[in-house]
C-alpha cells in the first residue's frame, strides 16, 4: 500500500500528532503508525477513526507492528507503506527524563543537559534517515527526536531531514496564544529559541531571571524584555505533549497536501535550534526578521550548546562545557567526541554509562 504519512512510534507524542491529524485533516490522509507495542496501535487506529468520524474529517488510521530495533526494520516499513511523509517518533530514551529524579543517570541529565541523551534520540532517526537515502530519496522526513542536535548529527552522516517538531513550536504557540499577545500588535510573531529555552518557562515567573531567553519578534520589532512580556505563560514540568506533539500537525498537514504554510520549527534542514520557516513547494526555508541574518541566527542558536551540549563539525560530534566535564568524570570513552559514523558503538557505550548510572542513587 501507499500512505501519506508513516508515523513511527506510539508513544504520547506521537499519539498526539496521530490523534490531531484526525480531527483537524481537510484534505483526504492515510495515516500508518508503525511500532512494537501492539495494544496501544490498536487504540491509536481505533481512537484516531473515531476522530475522524466525530470531527467529520477524511482521514484514515491504520498500523503495522514492527520493532523499529529490529535489524533493517526501517527499510522493511517503508517498503510496506511508501509513504510520502515519514514523521518519526521513537527513541530509546523517552523525553520523561526531564521531570525524573533519584538516580545518578536523571541527575547528569539534570546537571549537564538534555544532549546527554542525544546519541538515544539518533539511534533509531538515523538509521530511518539512511533507509530513507537508501531506498526512497523523494521521502520528506520530519525527526521528531531532540531534532535541535539530532538532524545535525543526520546531515553530517550524509542524509537529509525537512526539520522537527515541538521545541521552538511550543514557545511560538504559547505566546501567540498568551493574553498578552493582543497587545502587540497585528505583525506576525517570529522567535528564534533553542531547546534550553524551554526550562524558564516551567518555573513561576519570579524565578526566571538570568535563564536563557528567546528572541522574540513582532514583525520585525524585537521585544525587550520577553520574561516581562509573558510572565503569565507558564509550561507543564513534564513533556508538554498537548502543544509540542500538536505543533507538528499543520505543517504535515500542508506538506500532504501540497500547500504552503509557515510558522517554526526545530532543525530545518539539519540546522541547530529552532527558527520561524515557510514551506514552499516541499521545501523549508528560513523566514527571519529583517535585520537579523541566517548567520547571525544560527550562530546565536549554536551557542547554547556550545556552552553545555553537543555541536557537530564536520563529521565530527564535540562535547562541551558541564555535559562534557560530567561525561569526562563517569569515565566515557567518547567525553571528547566522536565521529558521526560511529554512532551505533557510542550508543552502546552510553548505554552501559546509562545502566551503570540508573542503578546508583542521586548524590
Amino acid at each position: 500500500m501507499s500512505v501519506d504519512v508513516l508515523v513511527t512510534g506510539t508513544g504520547m507524542f506521537a499519539g498526539r500528532i496521530v490523534l490531531d491529524i484526525a480531527a483537524t485533516a481537510k484534505s483526504p490522509v492515510t495515516v500508518m503508525v508503525a511500532g512494537r507495542n501492539a495494544e496501544r496501535l490498536d487504540w491509536l487506529r481505533t481512537a484516531g477513526n473515531a476522530r475522524a468520524r466525530m470531527f467529520g474529517t477524511p482521514a484514515r488510521v491504520v498500523t503495522h507492528r514492527l520493532d523499529l530495533l529490529e535489524e533493517s526494520a526501517s527499510e522493511r516499513i517503508l517498503e510496506i507503506a511508501a509513504p510520502r511523509i515519514v514523521v518519526q517518533a521513537a527513541s530509546i530514551q523517552t523525553s520523561a527524563v526531564i521531570a525524573q529524579s533519584g538516580n545518578r543517570w536523571s541527575q547528569l541529565v539534570a546537571d549537564g543537559g538534555l544532549s546527554a541523551t542525544a546519541i538515544f534520540q539518533a539511534l533509531i532517526s538515523s538509521r530511518m534517515a539512511a533507509a530513507i537515502s537508501q531506498n526512497a530519496p523523494g521521502t520528506h522526513f520530519i525527526n521528531c527526536s531532540f531534532p535541535d542536535v539530532v538532524n545535525g548529527l543526520i546531515t553530517a552522516m550524509g542524509h537529509r531531514v525537512l526539520c522537527g517538531t515541538g521545541n521552538v513550536a511550543i514557545l511560538s504557540n504559547v505566546f501567540d496564544g498568551a493574553e498578552a499577545r493582543t497587545a502587540l500588535g497585528d505583525g506576525p510573531l517570529r522567535i528564534l529559541a533553542h531547546y534550553q529555552c524551554l526550562a524558564p518557562w516551567r518555573r513561576k515567573a519570579e524565578d526566571r531571571k538570568g535563564a536563557p531567553a528567546p528572541r522574540v519578534f513582532v514583525g520585525d520589532s524585537e521585544i525587550s524584555d520577553v520574561f516581562a512580556t509573558f510572565a503569565d505563560v507558564r509550561l507543564t514540568p513534564e513533556p508538554a505533549i498537548e502543544v509540542s506533539g500538536a505543533s507538528g500537525v499543520t505543517l504535515i498537514l500542508a506538506l500532504a497536501a501540497g500547500l504552503p504554510w509557515s510558522g517554526h520549527v526545530p532543525g530545518p534542514n539539519g540546522l541547530p535550534g529552532g527558527y520561524p520557516v515557510a514551506l514552499k513547494d516541499g521545501a523549508l526555508s528560513l523566514d527571519l526578521p529583517a535585520g537579523v541574518s541566517e548567520d547571525e541566527a544560527i550562530a546565536w542558536n549554536d551557542a547554547f550548546e556550545r556552552q553545555s551540549g553537543l555541536t557537530v563539525e564536520g563529521t565530527q560530534a564535540v562535547f562541551h562545557g558541564r555535559l562534557a566535564e560530567l561525561l569526562e568524570r563517569e569515565g566515557f570513552a567518547h567525553a571528547q567526541g566522536f565521529d558521526v559514523q560511529a554512532l551505533e558503538a557510542v550508543c552502546e557505550d552510553m548505554l552501559g554509562l546509562r545502566d551503570k548510572l540508573l542503578a546508583e542513587p542521586q548524590h
